[in-house]
């Protein structure tokens, strides 16, 4: 491993090792606080692996706040926990991931079992729970990572946490945002459709070599869009929604794909 890369992990985990213990403390005693350690940990992450964020648009600020992307890596994490206080929505085994699952915890992650079609109904109601009590949540509404050169179709059942949470509130619409995660640069130049599979994250591959890689490469740019919400109220039709965030989700992506001069630097 190369002296930059230990360097890095060095710096990650001492920012862990420092605020995690802040983190567990904030969680029990004071929550506002908790939303947003996570938010200086994940920064200090994108700065250790040389990752560059471009922000085009802004989070809306309308609440509750659903955030709807594409899902390209696990890097994807750092990149949008770094912009606002968030959670995030992720498969039931990231819970039992050695290190990364307590991390994720930490973050109050809301775990889900997509195959369990019968659980649907509960999963989306966990969701809308905390859209209620004011949190912006993500869902990743792919399902799974692409290569970074496509949108794959959108799975629409956990879009029902908005019309869950339009029922448990007095909130009279939900607002459901597009964003898409575009990598476009490594080392200064364009990422093309080869170097794009480098920084993706398919489920086959372990973390620890993938991180590696990722370590290894440094200086990488990625484009974060982030689309005109949609508002979800009573009159509004799951799949309609989830078939719109979609749409705006491809159509932000190809764009960040065609142009990566930026609008603003983090």
């Amino acid at each position: 491993m190369r002296p930059r890369s230990i360097a890095a992990l060095a710096a990650i985990g001492a920012a862990t090792l420092v605020l995690l213990p802040m983190q567990m403390a904030a969680l029990r005693f004071l929550p506002g606080l908790a939303a947003r350690i996570p938010r200086l940990w994940h920064r200090i992450a994108l700065a250790a692996l040389g990752i560059r964020v471009t922000v085009r648009g802004a989070p809306s600020a309308n609440q509750p706040l659903f955030l709807v992307s594409n899902h390209i890596s696990w890097t994807d994490i750092p990149v949008l926990g770094s912009l606002l206080p968030l959670s995030f929505i992720a498969k039931s085994e990231v819970s039992g991931w050695p290190g990364v699952g307590h991390l994720a915890r930490m973050q109050r992650t809301v775990f889900v079992e997509r195959e369990a079609r019968s659980r649907t109904g509960r999963q989306a109601g966990e969701i809308a729970a905390r859209l209620v009590e004011g949190d912006t949540m993500v869902l990743f509404a792919e399902g799974t990572t692409s290569d970074g050169n496509y949108i794959y179709p959108f799975r629409t059942a956990l879009f029902g946490a908005a019309q869950q949470a339009l029922r448990d509130s007095d909130a009279e619409s939900v607002a459901i945002q597009p964003v898409a995660i575009a990598y476009v640069g490594l080392q200064g130049m364009p990422m093309g459709r080869y170097h794009r599979s480098l920084i993706a994250w398919p489920g086959d591959v372990a973390l620890g070599p993938h991180l590696k890689g990722v370590l290894d490469e440094a200086a990488i740019d990625v484009i974060v869009s982030f689309g005109e919400a949609i508002v979800f109220d009573a009159s509004t039709v799951r799949k309609s929604a989830a078939r719109d965030a979609e749409a705006s989700v491809r159509a932000l992506f190809e764009n960040a794909l065609r142009t990566s001069s930026p609008v603003w630097r983090r």
